[in-house]
């Protein structure tokens, strides 16, 4: 298919999803750069090989998975036409993203608990890569709440119908990607050692 063709309005259309796939493309190359850095840097002599995962990071697992189930559910429930159920899945969303955060900050404070700390004496090298990558992870989350924010916002304003959802589909789009990419980190970090 020629990119070029088609109507103003259509090329604008796959503008934006490029532009979206081309910043989530680059994230992925980010997370990948860390999480080689994190395999490079296990063999370290003072490398904490026993780390347990905070039980908050697995709630917030469950958690992200649900919400994501609650975004598609609102996908189609707006191109049933049903307004109101959409709206309680949107909100939905936010709240599980919102919650999302919480538990992974309460993560955090279990591994203070632990007397792991991100820098000072008290910190160790794995700590320290678990927490950027979380706190990362974390700012990517926020970015999915600010467009499903703008997404609830539109919705309320009945910018959204069947065949015309570009902002919906390229927040979820988003909101996806961040789930699937806690998904990878989550499972990176459980299981590599």
């Amino acid at each position: 298919m020629d990119l070029t063709q088609g109507t103003p309005e259509q090329k604008k259309v796959r503008a934006k999803k490029m532009m979206l796939w081309f910043g989530i493309i680059s994230l992925i190359m980010s997370f990948a750069a860390i999480t080689s850095a994190f395999i490079v840097s296990s063999s370290r002599d003072d490398w904490l090989a026993d780390f347990q995962l905070p039980q908050a990071f697995t709630i917030s697992t469950i958690i992200i998975v649900i919400s994501s189930i609650a975004l598609l559910l609102a996908k189609r429930s707006l191109n049933s036409g049903n307004r109101s159920v959409t709206t309680a899945f949107l909100i939905l969303t936010f709240v599980l993203g919102i919650t999302f955060i919480i538990s992974q900050v309460q993560g955090f404070n279990q591994i203070v608990a632990s007397g792991y700390y991100f820098t000072g004496e008290s910190s160790n090298v794995t700590m320290s890569y678990i927490y950027v990558i979380a706190a990362l992870h974390i700012l990517h989350v926020i970015a999915g709440l600010i467009a499903l924010v703008v997404v609830i916002y539109n919705h309320f304003k009945q910018k959204y119908q069947a065949g015309q959802m570009l902002g919906f589909e390229l927040a979820s789009t988003f909101w996806h990607f961040v789930d699937i990419l806690w998904l990878y980190l989550f499972f990176f970090l459980y299981f590599f050692r």
